[in-house]
């Protein structure tokens, strides 16, 4: 479910509000989002919401407009804090792709008098492994004798519940890579103490069930910011590595010209899986250890910042998400000063 503002064209497979009779639009959809999974029909191939259901469905609803605006605004203050901090996440994240490509694309890393390598007239040799110019020093190499993985647990649909250790799977891949916070799941099953992953550890997709494999390889640095040491699925693994440091390697994962390279040793007809082989047979580049660990230092500082801003959103949306019934059922009412402190959340 969605709130947008301007002219938009629905697809047939939306139900759109047409009218809403007097009341605030965006105190409809707090509304409509507080009641949780609606009942989908099974009689048919594909699962949806009947329309007449819909209509009949008994909610508490408050009728002063007044109020309603109200109750949308400390709702929606919470939602904009979370939209600012995502954003600040977003330009972080622009800050390490941006220094990525600066010094490992361009070549234009700081050389010993801290001027960009490449553009102040450093020496590039041709790598006939690679058919391309590379910075004098550097040696090619194949992924593969560098890169070690662990795979996941499998797991029941019964094993996945509200509460529970958190569980890293495909739905915490952005279609871009990044983590994505909502697409956290818990875990109450089995597994063993190695099973665990640690914040800033690096870990892909190895499944996907997106039509052009856009997620197959994608990669994340794990954040810190669960109360509990995060589970992955098997549809995930984990990469480490001693030679190249894990930001690096997220960055590579993610790039575009990567991606053209490893969604071809994905296969399968609904859902794609990964063989490693082909991570193992990607030939490149090995820069220097410094320049790596120097790149590293700079990320780290970066992710940080951005564990900070994911923690808060974490708290902002339990907030959020523990008030909208409470609001929309009227256990709590909105006063002013509610509102003025909402705004400075």
């Amino acid at each position: 479910m969605y709130f947008v503002d301007g002219k938009y064209w629905p697809h047939n497979t939306a139900l759109y509000v047409q009218n809403f009779k007097g009341n605030d639009p965006k105190y409809i959809y707090y509304l409509l989002s507080c009641l949780g999974r609606i009942r989908t029909s099974d009689k048919s191939a594909v699962p949806g919401v009947n329309r007449n259901e819909l209509h009949e469905m008994a909610i508490p609803a408050i009728d002063d407009k007044k109020l309603q605006i109200s109750i949308r605004k400390v709702l929606e203050a919470i939602d904009q804090k979370i939209e600012l901090n995502n954003r600040i996440n977003a330009e972080l994240e622009a800050m390490a792709k941006t220094l990525y490509d600066y010094w490992f694309v361009q070549f234009d890393f700081p050389d010993t008098n801290g001027k960009p390598y490449k553009t102040s007239g450093g020496k590039m040799v041709y790598n006939p492994t690679l058919k391309r110019e590379i910075p004098e020093g550097w040696i090619d190499c194949l992924l593969g004798d560098h890169v070690t993985f662990k795979r996941g647990i499998s797991y029941k649909s019964g094993d996945i519940q509200d509460t529970g250790v958190p569980f890293i799977n495909l739905n915490s891949f952005s279609l871009s890579g990044e983590f994505k916070l909502e697409g956290t799941k818990y875990y109450n099953g089995k597994f063993k103490p190695e099973s665990k992953l640690n914040p800033g550890e690096l870990v892909i997709a190895i499944t996907d069930v997106t039509r052009n494999a856009d997620i197959i390889g994608k990669s994340f640095v794990i954040p810190d910011i669960f109360d509990e040491t995060p589970l992955m699925s098997c549809d995930v693994a984990s990469v480490s590595s001693r030679k190249f440091c894990n930001a690096y390697l997220e960055k590579l994962f993610n790039s575009e010209s990567y991606h053209k390279y490893i969604k071809y040793y994905a296969s399968g007809t609904l859902v794609l899986h990964l063989d490693l082989n082909g991570v193992k047979w990607f030939k490149t580049y090995l820069p220097p250890q410094k320049l790596l660990e120097e790149y590293s230092q700079h990320c780290a500082s970066l992710f940080k910042q951005r564990d900070i801003v994911l923690k808060e959103n974490v708290y902002l949306e339990s907030l959020r998400d523990w008030l909208l019934p409470m609001l929309m059922n009227g256990q709590v009412t909105v006063t002013s000063s509610a509102q003025s402190k909402a705004k400075e959340a």
